[in-house]
């Protein structure tokens, strides 16, 4: 699995066009940025990201485009950009979405779904939906 942290929002639609060329395994995992001690101020963050970490491990060719949100204001706030993007939609983090050549997946991982044992399903599920889908 490759990681790629997109740190600022303006550059997030090239990365994930850059990672879509490379792969058809491409997930993004918005989650609380780290604090000063290293560890990010969502203790579901903390829980969830070794867990997703290690269920994208087992899909081979995978991309993890990690996208730190801020403590302050980022998701409280109802113009956050990835709060009010018609593609993201992200209410709670962490959220998991795999994304593909017609944009994220439907399903979506949230808070405690972010475990490890969802992962598999999760990347079975949304690997259906996306060898069925017709972009328009």
């Amino acid at each position: 699995m490759k990681c790629v942290r997109i740190s600022d929002p303006e550059n997030f639609d090239e990365q994930v066009a850059q990672a879509l060329q490379k792969s058809n395994e491409v997930f993004v995992l918005f989650f609380g940025r780290e604090t000063s001690r290293g560890e990010s101020w969502c203790s579901d963050c903390v829980v969830a990201d070794p867990e997703v970490r290690a269920g994208l491990a087992k899909v081979a060719n995978s991309i993890l485009l990690e996208v730190p949100i801020d403590r302050l204001s980022e998701t409280d706030s109802p113009t956050h950009v990835f709060r009010t993007r018609s593609d993201t939609r992200v209410e709670r983090i962490p959220t998991l979405l795999r994304w593909t050549e017609c944009g994220p997946s439907q399903e979506r991982l949230v808070e405690e779904q972010c475990r490890e044992q969802n992962i598999g399903s999760f990347v079975a599920e949304t690997g259906k939906q996306r060898d069925q889908q017709s972009c328009a």
